[in-house]
């Protein structure tokens, strides 16, 4: 078997809105519902609804040969009923088709594996309750952790949980000398399947498609095909794992990428050996080579695809820290909009937006952040969360 996998990530985060100091105790609305709103609505109209259609066509046009997958984060389910329900319906009629896997994640898009055991798997139910509701009963088989966030650890929670595979990256200061292009398994639980992304080819389509200064710009159909036809030949899969929103808006239709993907599918089943497959169809039919030891996280961001993003600076650890010290006070609550509230902020892009890396990565964190600097970004969330520990207060008083 030699077969493509294509995961697509579909995520947008409730934004907070300007928080000031004073308005601590006063206002418990901590949402940008404008920014929000107009946000989900330029990228609907950017990239989810024409790549829907594009990759409906793709699916109807090639009987089915042709398959993708998606993990769609529960903030962005939300913010698609309230803002954009004919983006929601576009994704329903790709999954109506039978030739389009849904991943379980976290409902919140959160770091809480690295955590809370137990808030992480509240996490997952929630999830599994949005997708089943939305997706006529669907039920995921495969997961894949914020931000493809992977350790032995959290494949072992992962495991328990029932999951057959799970997604993520392959860093190669985890693989060595292999090669992300086969099946493993975790080292604590080996009937956990681990399908790694193989980061060059993901990476050209999603980071490099548009870049002029890439020394193989531009990237053409003939061009991908010839380096998939390099691909060693015993190499089972090639994990093509990427932002959804690289689709008409981190790479724009201008670029040409919507004619890129148009023609793809085609050229590959018919000048390649390669298929396409699902996460879970490359875990039924191709046998692991080994387990994969990553004691240490790894992401998929930046270069170094560790835990840097979102946690490490004092910044990120301590609004990360503080956040979590209040889970057992709103587990004990049970309060409808306590939780909401507290999962939202669980949600890695406020941590993101906190990161100090002006090196290499710098560009790429202020491009996605709202605010003008990280240090902004921290005194905004923490004066939020400062009000919600009062919420928080005055609510165990009320149940006293």
């Amino acid at each position: 078997m030699r077969t493509i996998c294509f995961y697509f990530q579909v995520h947008q985060p409730f934004r907070l809105k300007p928080y000031r100091f004073f308005e601590i105790g006063d206002d418990h609305d901590y949402w940008d519902d404008y920014s929000n709103r107009n946000i989900m609505n330029k990228v609907a109209k950017k990239c989810y609804l024409p790549m829907n259609q594009l990759l409906l066509e793709l699916i109807r046009k090639h009987d089915g040969k042709f398959k993708v997958c998606f993990s769609l984060s529960g903030t962005v389910l939300d913010q698609m009923e309230a803002y954009a329900p004919e983006v929601l319906h576009s994704f329903q009629e790709l999954v109506a088709t039978g030739h389009v896997e849904l991943l379980n994640e976290t409902y919140g898009h959160s770091l809480c594996a690295l955590k809370s055991e137990t808030e992480f798997k509240d996490m997952v139910s929630l999830h599994q309750e949005k997708i089943q509701h939305h997706f006529n009963g669907y039920k995921p088989k495969v997961f894949r952790n914020t931000e493809l966030i992977y350790s032995d650890n959290i494949g072992e929670m992962v495991a328990k949980m029932g999951f057959e595979g799970i997604l993520s990256e392959g860093a190669k200061h985890v693989l060595g000398w292999k090669s992300p292009n086969f099946v493993y398994v975790n080292a604590k639980e080996p009937k956990l399947k681990v399908l790694l992304k193989n980061f060059r080819l993901s990476d050209d389509i999603a980071f490099r498609f548009g870049e002029k200064a890439w020394n193989e710009y531009p990237l053409t159909t003939d061009k991908f095909i010839g380096w998939l036809n390099q691909v060693p030949k015993d190499d089972e899969v090639i994990n093509l794992f990427m932002d959804y929103e690289t689709f008409g808006e981190h790479q724009w239709k201008e670029t040409g990428i919507f004619e890129f993907m148009k023609k793809l599918p085609d050229a590959i089943l018919h000048q390649t050996n390669f298929n396409f497959s699902t996460p879970s169809e490359v875990i039924a039919n191709a046998s692991p080579v080994g387990q994969i030891n990553v004691p240490t996280p790894i992401s998929w961001a930046d270069e170094e695809r560790d835990l840097t993003a979102w946690l490490g600076n004092d910044l990120q650890d301590e609004a990360f820290d503080r956040l979590f010290e209040l889970e057992k006070q709103v587990k004990r609550l049970d309060d409808q909009d306590i939780n909401k509230d507290w999962r939202y902020l669980q949600t890695s892009d406020h941590f993101y937006y906190m990161c100090t890396k002006f090196f290499s990565d710098g560009d790429i964190h202020a491009y996605f952040s709202p605010y003008e600097s990280p240090y902004e970004a921290f005194i905004n969330y923490m004066n939020v969360l400062s009000d919600f520990i009062l919420r928080l207060k005055l609510a165990e008083k009320a149940k006293a």
